[in-house]
């Protein structure tokens, strides 16, 4: 039998046993499905922690007010980042190329009869380029504006929702900050939330004008920095560790009262969690396509037991030991390459469906694809190759006097 006819011979027997090639596809289908889908959810995830450390950039740091201590006791007095403690850092350090200190807190806003509350962060005129931000409309308050102590402010994509306002025409209309008037100079492009905070929904003024006319304080939140380059993170913190010591006049030996924090070091830490976690589940999807590939080896092996005569004919008209091999075992790959198939488009559908209707971060890859669909092939070879060696090596003379 030329190998055409025995894959079409093959087929047949599938197709003559509908229902039961089905429910023997079954396994290989919710194995491939689930593999794909939790890949993707995988990948998906994975990719938006990336693209949140893409945002936040490798070359930044972030200082905040820690508490004083007295020998090894935390006092109850919380200590203060001031400007004089930014100030410092840009004159005293050679590692940063950039000091973006920032004043905060949850202000009202009123444009017109409409208001809202939301978060007010004066700062410098380099905070959009050190956070990765574009000016979608209008323009970022200059140093000009800073020092002059001018009324201007920039707010962030979601505000104009706020106000159920086009984000391009709200730049010039005039915005009450706890009843100051302040000038719109412009929008900034969207960010997407960071955990529990969402940047777009923030505005920003120029520090010196949040220091003296909104909040009346030099106590700063946050001082976020830019290193200069990525691979001298460990020798930056030692720099600005030494100027905020002194600044704060911390003896040798003291605990620092102010604290670092690396935001890629604990998206780094949530990246490589999620891809632990997806290798777990994909490793418990794959026993279900093992538990498929033993449905169809005890499928076949009952196939092989009610086509015994079947086979005894075959080899009385000259069929080879070959011949019945590769027919029972393309019969299995084909079983489980059909399912892998089936499986395939079964997991697409249910990550598209985790994307729109649960807002879930999926994305497929192409190598899950092809790694599903081999895995299903080989679970046929595998699985079939034991009842395919059986119905070979049949007796073709018992076979016939089966009954």
């Amino acid at each position: 039998m030329v190998s055409s006819e025995i894959f079409l011979v093959a087929v047949s027997s599938i197709r003559a046993n509908k229902l039961r090639s089905f429910l023997t596809m079954l396994g290989i289908v919710i194995g491939v499905g689930a593999v794909i889908t939790v890949v993707a959810m995988g990948t998906g995830a994975q990719k938006a922690v990336q693209d949140q450390m893409d945002q936040l950039g490798t070359n930044q740091l972030t200082v905040y007010a820690g508490q004083s201590f007295s020998r090894g006791v935390a006092s109850r007095d919380r200590v203060s980042l001031t400007i004089d403690d930014s100030e410092a850092l840009q004159r005293g350090t050679t590692t940063l190329s950039a000091v973006v200190p920032q004043i905060q807190g949850s202000m009202q806003l009123k444009i017109g009869n409409k208001n809202a509350s939301t978060n007010v962060v004066g700062t410098t005129q380099n905070y959009a380029e050190v956070n990765n931000y574009n000016v979608d409309h209008g323009r970022m308050f200059s140093a000009g504006d800073d020092n002059a102590r001018r009324r201007v402010v920039v707010i962030g994509s979601s505000v104009p929702d706020m106000f159920q306002s086009n984000p391009a025409a709200m730049v010039g209309q005039t915005m009450a900050i706890r009843g100051i008037n302040f000038e719109i100079v412009g929008v900034l492009s969207e960010k997407g939330a960071q955990g529990f905070s969402n940047p777009d929904e923030q505005v920003l003024i120029p520090l010196q004008t949040a220091q003296h006319r909104i909040f009346g304080t030099d106590r700063l939140r946050s001082i976020t920095v830019e290193v200069s380059e990525a691979s001298t993170m460990d020798l930056a913190m030692i720099d600005m560790e030494r100027v905020l010591r002194r600044e704060h006049g911390i003896l040798p030996g003291g605990e620092n009262d102010f604290q670092f924090r690396n935001f890629t070091q604990f998206l780094s830490a949530a990246e490589a969690t999620t891809k632990t976690f997806t290798f777990l589940l994909s490793g418990i999807a794959m026993v279900s396509l093992l538990v498929g590939g033993i449905g169809i080896m005890n499928i076949m092996l009952v196939s092989v037991t009610e086509r015994t005569k079947e086979i005894g004919v075959r080899k009385a008209m000259g069929a080879t030991r070959g011949n019945i091999l590769f027919q029972f075992l393309v019969e299995a790959v084909t079983l489980c390459m059909f399912g892998g198939i089936v499986g395939i488009m079964a997991g697409s559908g249910g990550a598209f469906a985790l994307a729109r209707l649960a807002n879930w971060n999926t994305l497929i890859s192409p190598s899950s694809v092809v790694l599903a669909f081999a895995f299903s092939a080989l679970v046929g070879i595998t699985f079939g190759i034991w009842p395919a060696r059986r119905a070979a090596r049949l007796d073709p003379i018992d076979a016939l006097r089966y009954e």
